[in-house]
């Protein structure tokens, strides 16, 4: 299980340049949810073979009591309590703050292992510079370079320990395990209970490998199932009594402990950018995917054709998913999400043939076939399955860099078709022969 590293400060000190260099992007806005730079943000970062979730949080203000700063500290103290290590920056160079103090008493009082980080170090005599800020009482400080890259590689390295390595290995696939995933008090739980209610099917908890995760085995006519509970994080202590119980964290591991993804909206409430964020993460991943829309009773035609089109428009791209419109409390719409999860889950670990992939390849390009570039028409010659959940299809032949993407989609189609594809993404890959005769420099 990847760990979890946040980053907490008070304002200008270097968090989100440490976030950019660890998460190797550019910018602080990966996988915002929600919100912009006064939210946290999440981003999935690696050292050596070494992954890990890293969260970036806003200026951290503990005392405020009201306005932005107190809602900025709330979002703090949430991604406080998703931390499995909480790096601690202070600036060496405005040297130790009254707020630094303040941050660092409740630091002590969460329990959490914290690592001292003093930024903006470079070209400093690190004992010297330090010394001051073991009056924090945090242990050793660790002096770095967020800009420069200095010190950064040890200091992940040391919040690292202790972690069991990621195996890297897809989920387990002797049967489905279903994250069952989507926004505060959409009705995720209800749905769970209202799965296992029916026929009162074997059934049992079993605590994850993930804080506050719940595996639930059960079984529906002869076939096993595990669905992944990813109810909101238990409040630790009084100092997180206002904030909410929802983990982005949770959700994101408990994607990529699934094969298969339901995503639950409430059909009552806007669909919002958060919504798309998750959506979009699942996709990213190579999940299979099959989305309920909850909360569906009592609402009128116009509004159902309202929410339909609000749909279409913010979640276009999961056109390959099958959509069931339900409501969990009432146990309506229910019948067909089991058969939906199951084909998705055939649709993701399938096998397919060279000699059929080829075939279907050869007939989609006399179709039609790739537009040129200048003088230049992409040659594509045979395919091969390169992988499974989600499948992916090698294409080889010459000059495929000049394949638009547009083509790509229109080969996903055939492939889609052909295959009954349906509830999980699928990836074409190309790959251009080399001349075996060209001399090489």
């Amino acid at each position: 299980m990847k760990p979890t590293l946040v980053i907490v400060g008070r304002p200008n000190v270097g968090k989100s340049t440490l976030f950019n260099r660890l998460t190797r992007s550019r910018d602080a806005l990966v996988a915002d949810m929600p919100g912009l730079t006064r939210d946290r943000h999440y981003g999935e970062g690696r050292v050596g073979d070494r992954p890990f979730f890293v969260v970036d949080t806003g200026g951290f203000e503990p005392v405020a009591k009201e306005g932005i700063l107190h809602e900025m500290a709330k979002q703090t103290l949430q991604a406080i309590a998703e931390a499995d290590v909480i790096l601690f920056m202070v600036d060496v160079r405005q040297g130790l703050a009254a707020q630094d103090r303040n941050i660092a008493a409740l630091l002590r009082k969460t329990g959490r292992r914290v690592l001292l980080t003093v930024n903006k170090a470079e070209g400093m005599n690190v004992g010297v510079v330090t010394a001051e800020f073991h009056e924090l009482a945090l242990g050793q400080p660790y002096a770095i370079s967020a800009a420069h890259g200095e010190g950064v590689n040890d200091l992940v390295e040391l919040a690292l320990a202790g972690f069991e390595p990621d195996s890297g290995e897809e989920p387990e696939a002797d049967h489905p395990r279903i994250a069952i995933i989507g926004r505060p008090n959409v009705g995720k739980s209800t749905l769970i209970n209202s799965l296992l209610g029916e026929n009162r099917v074997i059934a049992f908890d079993r605590p994850g490998t993930t804080r506050d995760s719940i595996d639930v085995p059960f079984e529906r006519n002869g076939r096993r199932y595990t669905l992944i509970d990813t109810a909101g994080l238990r409040r630790r202590g009084q100092v997180f009594e206002s904030v909410e119980k929802f983990s982005v964290i949770k959700t994101l591991q408990s994607v990529d402990q699934a094969n298969v993804v339901v995503l639950v909206l409430d059909a009552q409430a806007e669909i919002s950018d958060q919504d798309a964020h998750i959506a979009g993460h699942v996709v990213e991943k190579g999940r299979a995917l099959v989305v309920a829309v909850n909360k569906w009773d009592g609402m009128d035609d116009y509004a159902r054709e309202c929410v339909k089109r609000d749909l279409g428009r913010k979640l276009g791209f999961l056109g390959f998913a099958r959509f069931h419109y339900i409501s969990a409390l009432q146990g309506s719409g229910l019948s067909g999400l089991l058969p939906s999860i199951d084909e998705a889950y055939r649709a993701a670990m399938t096998k397919l043939s060279t000699p059929r992939l080829t075939r279907i390849l050869i007939e989609a390009v006399e179709r039609q076939q790739p537009p040129r570039k200048g003088l230049t028409r992409p040659k594509l010659r045979y395919a091969h399955q390169g992988g499974m959940n989600p499948p992916l299809i090698v294409i080889h032949g010459n000059a495929l860099g000049a394949v638009p993407e547009s083509y790509r989609r229109y080969l996903e189609g055939r492939f889609r078709e052909e295959f009954s594809l349906q509830g999980t993404p699928l990836k074409v890959q190309f790959k251009t022969s080399t001349n075996p005769y060209l001399k090489k420099p």
